[in-house]
């Protein structure tokens, strides 16, 4: 395979250090750009002595001028925890972000990668989600900032590429977990297996019969690389998730017991605008791609467990 210059922005987060790991693994020459809001130093500190890879501060609502052959736009938070923070920063990191993305990679000429998400069908009321589903989503509401941010960018990317040519990728993440997630970022996995290590209740939001379908991290950026490889009248959007969905109640008690927790289950109001089904039909990425996920959800949650316990032990935190 021959080496390419790859940028990947947000690459000091959760799915950007993964991605770094397998592109320099495949011998690339790789910039990770991050503004290290929710992205970590310490998720590519063991990549920094890597010939093939460096590592740069910087925020993509800016623009930059660098020479690559492939951008992996992964920009932005992506916890309810982190999004709302900032609700103005995340619409702007969303939008901003894309089009000073999209701009360089029309000055260079590179393909281009989206990472968009299942957030773009809101709270669904098609089931499992298609890629030709519009969505549900309130433009006005707390999430409107992600969800919308995200929608605008799907349409900017779909101009520049009917307008100016560029090949590009849209991929709609649906939710996935794994090592190197941030322990307080609110997400259901992270929340659960902190939770039930500390002995705390767990937090059941509505009466957790809502469901979601959790995609390894390993299966996810797997579906990145064969999506950014395939031909060029492949652009997406292409969902990339797991189809098997469980109850939120399910996955609570499944932790409970991995984790040997004495924790009870707590229940609270569930948030506004939460949605009570999520889960894709990758029928096209597994026609276009030849991708499924292969990680057994024991499997993954086994190594977040380990991860998450390790993480803690090293903060000092309580056990």
């Amino acid at each position: 395979m021959p080496q390419k210059r790859i940028l990947v922005t947000g690459g000091a987060g959760f799915l950007g250090s993964h991605l770094c790991e397998r592109l320099v693994a495949r011998g690339h020459d790789v910039l990770c750009v991050d503004n290290y809001f929710t992205g970590r130093k310490s998720n590519v500190a063991h990549l920094l002595s890597r010939p093939n890879f460096e590592a740069m501060r910087h925020d993509v609502t800016f623009p930059l001028y660098v020479e690559v052959d492939e951008i992996y736009n992964l920009a932005c938070p992506a916890s309810p925890v982190h999004y709302q923070f900032d609700p103005v920063q995340t619409t702007k990191t969303s939008v901003h972000g894309a089009i000073n993305m999209l701009g360089l990679a029309k000055r260079v000429r590179a393909k281009i990668f989206q990472a968009s998400t299942s957030e773009v069908y809101g709270d669904p009321t098609v089931h499992p989600q298609t890629e030709d589903y519009r969505g549900n989503v309130n433009p006005i509401g707390p999430r409107g900032c992600y969800d919308e941010g995200k929608r605008c960018a799907e349409t900017l990317f779909f101009d520049y590429h009917r307008q100016h040519g560029l090949r590009i990728r849209v991929a709609r993440i649906f939710n996935t977990y794994g090592p190197r997630m941030h322990l307080n970022d609110g997400r259901v996995v992270t929340n659960f297996i902190v939770q039930a290590l500390r002995g705390e209740p767990i937090t059941l939001y509505g009466d957790g019969m809502q469901t979601r379908s959790f995609c390894f991290v390993d299966d996810l950026i797997e579906g990145f690389l064969r999506l950014m490889d395939a031909s060029d009248d492949v652009t997406g959007p292409m969902n990339l998730g797991n189809p098997h969905e469980i109850t939120i109640r399910d996955l609570a008690e499944r932790v409970i017991a991995m984790t040997g927790s004495r924790s009870r289950i707590e229940r609270k109001p569930l948030p506004q605008d939460d949605p009570m089904q999520r889960c894709p039909d990758i029928g096209l990425a597994s026609r276009a791609l030849g991708w499924a996920p292969t990680v057994p959800l024991e499997e993954g949650l086994k190594r977040t467990v380990a991860y998450v316990d390790a993480a803690l032990r090293e903060a000092g935190a309580p056990r």
